[in-house]
């Protein structure tokens, strides 16, 4: 799996594409929809458009599908660019495993930053001001991002168990603490692309001596790396789900009144 290191390794000067997308797609999808319904009211062209024969829900579905067309656009031409400069200096074409690796690589960041989108859209329907709907996306994700793991860590910290206790007690407690830091939607996208563009990684969590008696060393193959992360990627599309439809109640029961 040398050609998927194209995707997570980095010389220090840049990071990693993994982190690069990690890091920089929250920002992408809150750009893309901190005004997508706001603006339309202030500009007074929202009542111009409903005036026309359209349905209401017409209007949020386009404007989640037009940014999320760009999105997804914009990660295959760059997923598609690093592949094309691995081949071209690699000189070693991907296997099919690592090639659909990549490609659900690409499909899962495109689910992250759709997330991000429709709570940027969520935010856009709730607050009149652009720059407010802007600063509270943003908020959200330096809270996630940044003072979240401080709370757990600050949290954890007073129930660590002793150094005496027995490994299920450590496990249990380890298992907790991964509870907690998966509430973030950026853990969930850590943990999914590393399993899926690292072959290597086995398990997301603790695991005891007995469960890892007969285990062979070994990469997995794509069907258990599916299967691994599967709760994570459910996890960010109920997410991006649970969003969508907020936002779209919300502006289907908002009152609008031309200007």
């Amino acid at each position: 799996f040398f050609f998927l290191k194209l995707f997570t390794i980095s010389d220090g000067t840049m990071p990693s594409f993994m982190v690069f997308i990690g890091f920089l797609g929250p920002l992408l999808g809150i750009g893309l929809g901190f005004d997508a319904i706001n603006s339309e009211h202030n500009r007074g062209t929202l009542s111009r458009i409903l005036s026309q024969p359209i349905h209401r829900d017409y209007i949020i579905n386009a404007k989640f599908a037009a940014a999320l067309a760009v999105i997804s656009a914009m990660l295959f031409a760059l997923g598609m660019l690093v592949m094309g400069a691995g081949l071209v200096t690699l000189g070693i074409p991907p296997t099919a495993e690592e090639f659909i690796r990549m490609i659900l690589f690409i499909l899962l960041s495109i689910v992250y930053i759709a997330f991000w989108l429709n709570l940027s859209i969520l935010f856009s329907v709730l607050f009149r001001q652009p720059a407010t709907a802007a600063l509270s996306a943003i908020a959200v994700w330096l809270f996630f991002s940044v003072f979240y793991p401080l709370i757990v860590n600050l949290i954890t910290k007073g129930m660590e168990p002793s150094p005496a206790a027995s490994p299920y007690q450590l496990v249990a407690f380890e298992q907790f603490r991964l509870a907690l830091l998966r509430v973030m939607p950026n853990q969930l996208f850590s943990e999914a692309t590393t399993t899926l563009l690292m072959p290597s990684v086995r398990s997301l969590g603790p695991l005891t001596m007995e469960q890892m008696i007969g285990a062979v060393p070994g990469p997995l193959p794509l069907g258990q790396s599916v299967l691994l992360v599967w709760p994570q990627v459910t996890g960010l599309a109920a997410g991006t789900i649970v969003s969508f439809v907020v936002s779209y109640i919300l502006f289907m029961r908002r009152e609008i009144r031309p200007r």
